[in-house]
């Protein structure tokens, strides 16, 4: 799937990692973790759901209203019926699944035809999701995360949450071996993973806290730099062979 929205976008995708420094790969990974590539993008109407949330559920009730304020705003702002708008239950919006407050803030026209259109105009979602994740420090060319060799020590130092809170040179230090080089300024944060047989370990870096930004779940994030390897490498193939993939 990520191939196929690669090769139909592939004019957007190349556009967006110039100007905002995301790999095309980590883009589309996105897309698809979201949203299947925008097969699945909610079909409830945003209007409904987000004021059930901000009136009949409590425990994040001040978020809710919140994001149905600025809902409210941008379909004025982008001369929405608020009514036709449709997501997830949430309230999260179109192919990168913006909430609302992230459509006013960090929506793009990637295409400039004069609106920012996330549920329909691919070309907008893409450049959205990119700028989203530009706007929260994410850093051309520099490593997203990497594993680290298996080790008794690891668990000792695992962090329970994306903090970066030592350097690759501390961590080290501390007997933690990554399996590829990595810079010995770059600062990190050691996490586990349960395997179906084991426990794996990974050192994420800055633009690996980046994505969490997007979905604080550090599964989450590794399964964007999961996919979008995975993406990379079939293009790679693919292109060996001759495809025209981006």
């Amino acid at each position: 799937g990520g191939i196929n929205f690669g090769n139909e976008h592939a004019a957007a995708l190349a556009k967006a990692e110039q100007e905002f420094g995301v790999p095309m790969s980590i883009i589309v990974a996105i897309i698809g973790v979201e949203t299947s590539y925008g097969r699945n993008t909610g079909k409830y109407r945003v209007l409904d759901a987000l004021t059930t949330l901000a009136f009949y559920y409590p425990p994040r009730a001040d978020f809710f209203r919140s994001e149905l304020e600025n809902f409210l705003l941008l379909t004025r702002d982008e001369h929405l019926d608020p009514r036709l708008p449709t997501g997830s239950y949430a309230g999260a919006m179109g192919l990168p699944q913006f909430m609302p407050s992230s459509f006013r803030a960090w929506a793009v026209d990637f295409d400039h035809n004069g609106k920012r259109d996330i549920w329909g105009n691919p070309v907008d979602a893409i450049g959205s999701a990119a700028n989203y994740l530009a706007q929260h420090g994410w850093q051309r060319n520099q490593p997203i995360a990497l594993p680290v060799a298996d080790a008794a020590v690891n668990a000792t130092h695992v962090s329970e949450k994306v903090q970066l809170v030592r350097t690759v040179a501390q961590y080290r230090a501390l007997g933690v071996r990554t399996l590829d080089a990595a810079p010995d300024d770059l600062s990190a944060v050691l996490l586990g993973y349960e395997d179906k047989t084991a426990k794996e370990y990974w050192l994420g870096f800055q633009n690996f806290y980046v994505i969490t930004r997007y979905n604080r779940s550090p599964k989450y994030a590794l399964a964007v730099v999961q996919l979008a390897e995975a993406i990379a490498a079939a293009r790679a193939t693919s292109t060996a062979g001759g495809s025209q993939t981006p």
